[in-house]
């Protein structure tokens, strides 16, 4: 441990953390950011010596010249260097190779982590250093060269067969192929018929209900045709129907869990809206620290890459305290909740948890920006909830007979809130319908027949992905872990193997054909199966078990016989997406291609016809000018070259013929209609916006510009013409006094 005179230094990642930190330990530490990674494997090659047995070729990162030297020069005149970055694998390895780096051996560089950002945690894990743990860099080595023999050996495949700029990965192919199986599985689905039957009820005591047709003899039975029904139907009309039972009870649901990485980014998907990416930056944030009023600089939140349920005793006890005092001793359980982690979780770090559940949502509101409140509050209350107690629901379960067939029906009501005061968990699934309430019912009653009324439905092939459902099907694989989740969906999106329907991932014509050409020449890679058992394979090596060379030698052999198949394969041609727009000058319809820009619409006639156009899609609502449908263009800058999009007329700048509209906004249109006009409303473009507005200047309900969230244009343009006449004004009196001046002399 080091002494009180030491020069000390605490290296960590971020400058956000090291200005939290700085704070927490005080003068007598000197705290710097490294800002990630100084030491990679290079660019421009494999950097992997595989006939070396997979020796590494590590070497500084270009453009952090700077930063090394600065760290160097102040590693070398302190006593104790603390390497304090992030409590996981890649931590662990930017922790190892700054002590390579910054030449700092074994007793003068001290590896120190934290859970949390609160002064307690710094200070004690500050007091208790460690060494680096070598089989947590090991098994971050082992899966950054394996990945790079994938990604560098496959990828210049992929260009000379497929097209250029595609890559391959070892978790990143088989993401895409969920995606590819999902969609192909719904364009196979075959739905099947069934029909359900209800029957209207009346009581001895007039009141209403609806039954629905469970079977008969005891056994549960589902007509398959309209004919079917029929024949059911006119059976049960001459037959008496009577409550055969009532059956009463209380029924407890229990919260869910508090958050794992997985589990927070699918909830903040499904309740906020949020890309996974986005969700684990706004989580970042909170948990290197953020400037609270009247707290200092506070790390909100615990480690956020973590699959463990596991909460500390200290946490559990400070939450059944807030909830004694905020709900009542009622709404705290008896003992303290204990939940299980899943199977092959390396339950490393304890689940995310708010760092003090004493700081509401509602206290830090104001210092937060609008994400990092909203995911703070979904943090916040689901932590909370997971330590309340259960919520208990009066639930009653009637069943009807009429003569061998049997009727059912079933309601709940809320009985005691228990943790659904705080918080309840969203699902992927369409809601249900809700259970109708029920009269006061008594076996033996005879109730008579108002109605049936029968129904026919089919099944339903399974639903697109989404980010978070694809998330939540990779953790069940086993496939990733929680720091690659995010990078992964984004890393499909971005490539072009998926796009976004809404909400929902499909995979796109360049998607489909990578996902089949892997799979035809690297089986294994593309399998999930061999996936999840890499990831075993790593997590082994993590525990000390498996030499991290090993894991690469196993792997290498059968790789290299797919890179030879792969060679002679054949050049693939990928089919063209077509579009419904029509080219204006011969009449084809559009297909999508890849620019240096972005995608765009071109006709497939060139090089008869070159006719090109910005890519469309069709949004919500009518052109406020004439009706027409409103498009989403993009369009490219030609002073800076970026791309921009907005929004217009179908028939504004239609190029080949002329333009009959010229509606074009910044705003984004969407479904509502404003309830004053009946026009379309729009929204400000932009994350976070969300309020709809009405632009018709007619209307009750319009909004002013300035109202929108920004200033009139007009009202800047005057504002900056008023200055730019004082100027001249200023200007022209100056002249003119030195021409008075002169005049004099």
């Amino acid at each position: 441990m080091a002494k009180k005179d030491e020069k000390k230094l605490v290296i960590v990642e971020s400058p956000a953390k090291a200005k939290t930190i700085g704070k927490y330990l005080g003068p007598g530490y000197e705290v710097r950011a490294c800002m990630g990674h100084l030491r990679d494997l290079p660019k421009s090659t494999i950097g992997v010596d595989v006939d070396n047995d997979f020796e590494p070729n590590y070497r500084p990162i270009k453009g952090k010249e700077d930063i090394i030297r600065d760290l160097k020069k102040l590693a070398q005149s302190s006593d104790v260097v603390y390497l304090a970055t992030d409590p996981d694998r890649e931590g662990e390895a930017i922790s190892w190779h700054l002590q390579h780096l910054l030449e700092l051996d074994g007793e003068k560089a001290q590896r120190v982590t934290f859970n949390e950002i609160t002064p307690r945690v710094v200070t004690e894990s500050i007091a208790k250093p460690r060494s680096i743990d070598q089989d947590l860099v090991d098994a971050q080595q082992a899966r950054r060269v394996l990945d790079r023999i994938v990604g560098y050996q496959i990828s210049p495949l992929m260009w000379k067969k497929i097209r250029r700029g595609l890559s391959a990965g070892r978790v990143q192919s088989v993401a895409a192929r969920m995606v590819d199986d999902r969609d192909r599985e719904i364009e196979t689905f075959e739905p099947k018929e069934f029909w359900t039957l209800d029957a209207m009820l009346k009581n001895e005591a007039g009141a209403e209900f609806t039954v629905h047709y469970y079977g008969r003899d005891g056994k549960k039975y589902e007509p398959a045709t309209g004919k079917e029904v029929e024949e059911l139907q006119q059976e049960l009309s001459d037959l008496p129907f009577v409550v055969d039972s009532v059956k009463r009870s209380d029924k407890q649901r229990s919260p869910a869990p508090p958050f794992t990485t997985s589990t927070m980014q699918q909830e903040a998907s499904r309740k906020l809206n949020m890309t996974p990416r986005r969700t684990m930056a706004i989580a970042q944030q909170l948990y290197e620290g953020v400037d609270i009023t009247g707290e200092g600089t506070v790390g909100l939140i615990t480690y956020m890459r973590t699959d463990s349920l596991r909460v500390s005793t200290e946490a559990q006890r400070d939450a059944r305290s807030f909830i004694d005092g905020r709900y009542g001793q009622n709404y705290r359980p008896g003992s303290y909740r204990q939940f299980k982690a899943k199977a092959g979780a390396q339950d490393a770090h304890e689940a995310i948890r708010p760092s003090n559940v004493k700081l509401t949502p509602e206290q830090v509101k104001n210092d937060l920006t609008g994400e990092q409140y909203r995911l703070y509050r979904l943090i916040w209350s689901r932590f909370l909830a997971s330590q309340m107690a259960n919520a208990v629901y009066d639930s009653v379960n009637v069943e009807v007979a009429a003569g061998k067939h049997a009727f059912r029906a079933s309601a709940s009501t809320l009985k005691f809130a228990g943790y659904t005061a705080v918080y309840e968990e969203s699902r992927d699934e369409e809601k249900e319908e809700k259970e109708l309430p029920l009269p006061e019912l008594h076996p033996g009653e005879s109730v008579s027949v108002l109605d049936f009324v029968s129904g026919q439905h089919f099944t339903q092939p399974p639903a697109h992905y989404t980010e978070a459902t694809l998330i939540r099907a990779m953790e069940e694989q086993g496939i990733g872990r929680p720091s690659t989740y995010a990078p992964t969906v984004s890393t499909i999106l971005d490539r072009g193997y998926v796009k976004k329907d809404g909400k929902y991932l499909c995979i796109t014509n360049l998607g489909h054909a990578v996902t089949v050409w892997m799979e035809q020449y690297f089986t294994d890679i593309a399998d999930t199966k061999f996936t999840a058992h890499m990831e075993q394979l790593l997590d082994s090596v993590e525990e000390g078990e498996t030499p991290w060379k090993d894991v690469l030698r196993g792997f290498y052999g059968g790789f290299t016989d797919h890179l030879g198949q792969a060679e002679q394969s054949e050049y693939v041609k990928i089919p063209d997406t077509v579009s419904d727009e029509v080219c204006p000058v011969c009449g084809r319809n559009l297909v999508e291609k890849d620019g240096k820009f972005g995608p765009f619409l071109a006709c497939p006639g060139f090089p008869e016809c070159n006719f090109t156009m910005p890519l469309v899609v069709q949004m919500p609502g009518r052109c406020p000018k004439c009706g027409g449908r409103l498009m989403k263009r993009t369009g490219v800058s030609k002073k800076s070259g970026k791309q921009y999009t907005y929004y217009c007329c179908e028939f504004t700048n239609n190029r080949g013929g002329a333009a009959t509209c010229d509606f074009m906004t910044w705003d984004v249109p969407v479904k509502d209609d404003c309830p004053a006009c009946g026009q379309t409303m729009f929204k400000r473009a932009g994350r976070g916006y969300k309020r709809p507005f009405c632009i018709n200047p007619e209307c009750s309900n319009f909004t002013p510009e300035d109202k929108r969230g920004y200033y009139k244009k007009a009202d800047e343009s005057a504002e900056k013409a008023e200055k730019k006449t004082a100027k001249k004004s200023a200007a022209k009196k100056t002249t003119t006094r030195k021409t008075t001046k002169k005049a004099e002399k």
